[in-house]
């Protein structure tokens, strides 16, 4: 008598089958990818928004190789949570929309308009048999006309948040977020705060392996080592 595969696996390796109780495996999976993953924070406060991350760190990497916030626009900026080289795909693709929207209309790109291109490509990939979920969800700050937190999921499911957190630590992270978050909190209070959810979040917090990204006045960057030194000893 020839042995069957258990019921589930057919469900279980086909991207684009649901399962009787409605789900798809894969991307459940996928969400596990996030799960595992640093924890990475956002919040926004009165004039902006803020994202940290922590990294992978090694004994013999170079911290400088490794990264998990990016900078897409002058306007908007990601970290990353999940698998890298997936999420390298995304912010290339985020990039290049950005850049073609300058460039046809000669304004910034709307940071709704840009995180839903994102969350599309991704719904993309959980419909058509060959392909897998990117196994990375995004939190994206952005701001045109007021601050913005937006998260992509690997579904392609989009949401944007006062606060929030993605990865390993999320759940401690956001205990603390829901506590302790307030609406148009000052740019200080939420560096500390964010600060105080990744030390909470993760076993090892210093200059090296964080990361910390700012948007205030339409611009984003990448705080320098010195700068979150400063927060780290506030």
């Amino acid at each position: 008598m020839e042995v069957g595969l258990p019921e589930q696996m057919g469900y279980d390796r086909g991207i684009t089958i649901f399962s009787p109780d409605g789900r798809l495996y894969q991307v459940e999976y996928a969400r596990k990818a996030v799960e595992k993953a640093t924890t990475s924070v956002g919040i926004t406060f009165k004039d902006g928004a803020i994202i940290g991350a922590v990294k992978v760190s090694m004994p013999l990497l170079v911290s400088e190789s490794s990264k998990k916030i990016y900078k897409i626009d002058e306007h908007i900026g990601a970290a990353v949570c999940g698998l890298i080289a997936d999420s390298k795909v995304l912010i290339d693709f985020a990039r290049v929309k950005a850049q073609i929207h300058k460039m046809t209309y000669n304004e910034p790109i709307e940071v709704k308009t840009l995180v839903n291109e994102i969350s599309l490509k991704k719904q993309i990939y959980t419909q058509y048999g060959g392909t897998r979920p990117f196994g990375v969800s995004l939190l994206i700050i952005g701001m045109n006309e007021h601050p913005h937190l937006l998260e992509t999921d690997p579904s392609g499911t989009l949401r944007e948040w006062y606060a929030h957190a993605l990865g390993r630590g999320s759940a401690i992270s956001r205990k603390i977020l829901e506590k302790e978050y307030k609406q148009n909190m000052s740019e200080e209070n939420a560096k500390k705060l964010v600060i105080k959810c990744l030390k909470a979040s993760e076993k090892k917090v210093n200059k090296d392996n964080l990361e910390i990204g700012i948007v205030k006045n339409g611009k984003f960057r990448l705080l320098k080592k010195d700068e979150i030194s400063k927060i780290l000893r506030s």
